[in-house]
């Protein structure tokens, strides 16, 4: 891993920790309505709107570390696959700081958001619009090599 990669990655940590980022906040199962915890999608909106919620989100993250991104597509989908309907994000690929001087001629990686998960845990529009942003910064951070342990610890479980 190079230098390169360590100080990306070490970057994108301290920025989600800023708390004038950090604006939002995961709500845990036990504060949401009674109706998303039966399953029941709260919030209808359809995809397109969905989509650009993904890339408002996106929008929020700085410039430089979009910048440092490589080789990696950011997609939207209703469902996610079998036997994870809970699932609201998904980074499928080679973390930037697990590429080697062998990474070459490889597909993008993907990271995947799920508009109907993520509609069912959300009570209002609103909610769906910090969900979204934190799902959003959640995978790009599993692409700068953090994972699930330290986001956690950082508040972007």
């Amino acid at each position: 891993m190079s230098s390169g990669v360590k100080i990306a990655a070490a970057a994108f940590a301290e920025a989600i920790c800023d708390p004038r980022t950090h604006r939002i906040q995961r709500r845990e199962p036990a504060e949401r309505s009674e109706a998303s915890q039966e399953g029941v999608v709260p919030v209808e909106m359809s995809r397109e709107r969905f989509e650009e919620l993904v890339g408002e989100a996106l929008d929020e993250v700085p410039v430089e570390l979009l910048d440092l991104m490589d080789n990696v597509v950011i997609l939207v989908e209703d469902r996610p696959p079998p036997g994870e309907e809970e699932l609201l994000g998904l980074y499928e690929g080679h973390a930037l700081t697990e590429r080697g001087w062998d990474y070459a001629g490889v597909l993008p990686d993907r990271i995947t958001i799920y508009r109907l998960p993520t509609l069912r845990i959300c009570d209002t529009e609103t909610d769906v619009v910090d969900e979204v942003a934190i799902t959003v910064v959640h995978e790009i951070a599993h692409h700068f090599g953090i994972g699930e342990h330290r986001l956690h610890e950082l508040g972007w479980g």
